[in-house]
């Protein structure tokens, strides 16, 4: 495998790493990747849990009971669980999200995948990307993860980016687009 340090760096990338090896030591990279997800949901969702992880007003002993509650509460791994445990007594809760995005480039890598980022002006549907993995996974060659979200700003269609490579075919940017041009006809 290619050295880890080459696909991310940082104190999230370390811990990244140390979580990542240990789950595929024991076996639990599947268990450990939901666990993360559900993570990164229940931190999107709640404000509650956003401030437990990112406000410097909870104490160590605080972070680390709030966080191992919301673990046993969620039935998380045990390893998912012992690591947490060790961000809050560390004081590096802060950073899970950097964290669980430097996970999931490790697990993509460790897989063979490459990592599309899409944003849609409307939630797709399962089929849309089914489809739409199938057509980037011909145009880049290797299997593609999708990471969805959803910004209706975009009006319209839909933009991805797959590493340095982006294509916006969103409504919003043909609009400004077309503003653009029009003005240079004036």
């Amino acid at each position: 495998m290619t050295s880890h340090k080459a696909i991310v760096s940082g104190i999230s990338g370390r811990y990244a790493v140390a979580l990542f090896e240990l789950a595929d030591e024991a076996k639990a990279l599947d268990a450990v990747e939901s666990d993360l997800s559900e993570l990164k949901a229940m931190t999107a969702e709640s404000a509650d849990m956003r401030d437990l992880v990112t406000s410097p007003l909870y104490s160590r002993e605080q972070q680390s009971k709030g966080i191992a509650g919301v673990a046993q509460a969620a039935k998380l791994h045990a390893l998912t669980e012992k690591f947490l445990g060790v961000l809050a007594a560390n004081r590096r809760l802060s950073a899970l999200g950097a964290i669980i995005s430097s996970f999931e480039k490790l697990l993509a890598h460790h897989r063979g995948e490459v990592k599309a980022e899409v944003v849609s002006a409307r939630k797709l549907t399962k089929k849309q990307l089914g489809d739409l993995e199938k057509k980037l996974k011909l145009a880049v060659g290797h299997d593609v993860a999708i990471d969805a979200t959803v910004d209706e700003s975009l009006l319209g269609g839909l933009t991805v980016q797959v590493g340095s490579r982006m294509v916006d075919d969103s409504l919003k940017t043909k609009l400004n687009n077309l503003a653009i041009a029009m003005k240079g006809v004036q």
